[in-house]
């Protein structure tokens, strides 16, 4: 058992569902959108392409991805989506705007035991003010030291927060179901990672994990870090 480590923990999809809800909307959406060519696998693919170029210039969260459904739709049919069916997109993203965080599994209880012998920081990705909607309702928010929302994580984030915490590299650990933002980035920024697998985490943030994972811990369920940390 480590004491007086400094944990940073990821929100979507490690504290509370969020991929689902997207998911849902897209099989709406791949209904909507429905082509005589194209199978829904090969739309699918359309629409990652065009949320995988979006998030590099619009960011990520519910706003973003109502630009690609929209993008996505005019890319496959060539022109812009119909007034009923532009309406039908702006409501998936507004639903994915109203729903309620729904905690993981002993995520709460796991976290008041682990503050009890570590600096807890949430660090989440996003539009800064969905993600802050989501902490506030997650009702999460004082279990933590500090929240830290930012657009983009990178070995650079890393580095930055790290610094602006005024925390150890070698006792600073990033816990997420993320390899592309939660693992990869951490570990080359120098910080341990734990990777807490989602069986629906979004198809853009896999990540091959790299040769050395010195610092790599794997659990299998959020609650099972009470028993590393």
């Amino acid at each position: 058992m480590r004491v007086d480590q400094c944990l940073l923990v990821d929100g979507d999809d490690t504290l509370w569902e969020n991929n689902i809800y997207f998911e849902r909307a897209i099989e709406e959406f791949l209904d909507l959108l429905a082509h005589a060519s194209l199978s829904r696998t090969e739309l699918r693919q359309v629409l990652d392409d065009v949320e995988r170029e979006n998030c590099q210039v619009y960011g990520y969260g519910a706003k973003s991805f109502v630009r690609s459904l929209h993008d996505c739709y005019e890319r496959v049919h060539e022109v812009r989506a119909t007034e009923d069916h532009g309406r039908a997109i702006a409501e998936l993203g507004e639903r994915i705007l109203r729903q309620e965080p729904v905690l993981i599994a002993g995520v709460e209880e796991t976290l008041t035991g682990l503050r009890t012998r570590h600096r807890l920081v949430l660090l989440t990705k996003g539009d800064h003010e969905e993600q802050a909607a989501k902490v506030e309702r997650s009702r999460l928010g004082p279990l933590f030291e500090r929240i830290v929302i930012v657009p983009e994580k990178t070995v650079e984030t890393y580095a930055t927060v790290v610094e602006d915490l005024k925390a150890d590299t070698a006792r600073t650990w990033m816990i997420g179901n993320s390899p592309k933002s939660d693992i990869v980035p951490a570990l080359a920024a120098g910080l341990g990672a734990v990777y807490v697998p989602h069986p629906d985490t979004w198809v853009l943030e896999h990540h091959p994990f790299p040769e050395t994972t010195e610092r790599l811990l794997q659990v299998d369920r959020f609650t099972d870090l009470a028993e590393h940390f």
